[in-house]
């Protein structure tokens, strides 16, 4: 029988799971993505790749993934499966659409958007828990949007990499790195074509000094030039961190 290849849309909280990857101390999206589309492959298993690998904690809405499947269902059928049989889980497929010719969500992405959301006020937050860094003391948002400007372009990440990052090469090219205020949050938008493991959450962390006036903004270009994680912030909160969208070429969706 044949198969065809489904790109499907999803979005996520990651709080309930314990990363995109399957892991064997709970689920992860990837595991409640196969199980699910097992039903529609009469039980055998179906593999589910996505665009990125998230950290437990961290959540999506715009994560793309792809999944194999016999025979060839309407996919609009195939998003409603998905969503009833992962029903129990905060996830949904929100489109899905048969893959062109050649497609895969890593390897034909040329770019990735991850949002971080600091709120900075005293009280701790109640309709935003678990989505949020909150920091209680005020942050300078134009020092630390200053200091981001030292890391746009191609570099060697050592700095914010973690030291279990399995990635061959530590160069990556960070085209945007925004941070502005809105209200009473602090907003860092990322975009790169790929990032490390941990990168932005390293990053974030190194902001936050600047921000709340530990360091210079001009310390965030020596701590990238020492390529040295002990030379950089310490690693936010999965909490805060938002898988955005995946660009490909042409458009996949929307």
């Amino acid at each position: 029988m044949t198969t065809t290849r489904y790109a499907l849309l999803v979005e996520y909280d990651g709080g309930g799971f314990v990363g995109w990857q399957r892991q064997k101390n709970g689920m992860s999206v990837q595991q409640a993505l196969e199980e699910a589309a097992s039903h529609l492959a009469q039980g055998a298993p179906v593999a589910c790749t996505g665009a990125g690998r998230t950290d437990s904690g961290v959540h999506a809405a715009g994560q793309v993934a792809m999944i194999d499947l016999p025979g060839s269902f309407d996919p609009l059928r195939v998003r409603e499966a998905l969503n009833f049989y992962t029903k129990q889980y905060a996830l949904a497929v929100i489109e899905a659409r048969i893959a062109p010719e050649g497609w895969h969500p890593r390897f034909t992405a040329i770019r990735r958007h991850y949002r971080y959301v600091i709120l900075n006020r005293r009280a701790r937050p109640a309709l935003e828990a678990g989505r949020v860094w909150q920091l209680p003391h005020a942050l300078d948002a134009v020092a630390m949007a200053e200091g981001a400007t030292h890391l746009l372009g191609r570099h060697d990440f050592t700095t914010f990499r973690a030291g279990s990052c399995q990635a061959k090469s530590p160069i990556r090219t960070l085209e945007r790195l925004e941070v502005r205020r809105e209200g009473e949050h602090v907003v860092i938008e990322a975009e790169a074509r790929s990032f490390l493991h941990h990168q932005i959450r390293n990053i974030v962390g190194t902001l936050k000094l600047v921000g709340d006036g530990s360091w210079p903004p001009t310390r965030v270009a020596e701590a990238l030039a020492a390529r040295a994680r002990a030379a950089g912030g310490p690693t936010a909160p999965p909490d805060g961190l938002t898988f955005m969208a995946v660009d490909y070429e042409p458009p996949l969706f929307g």
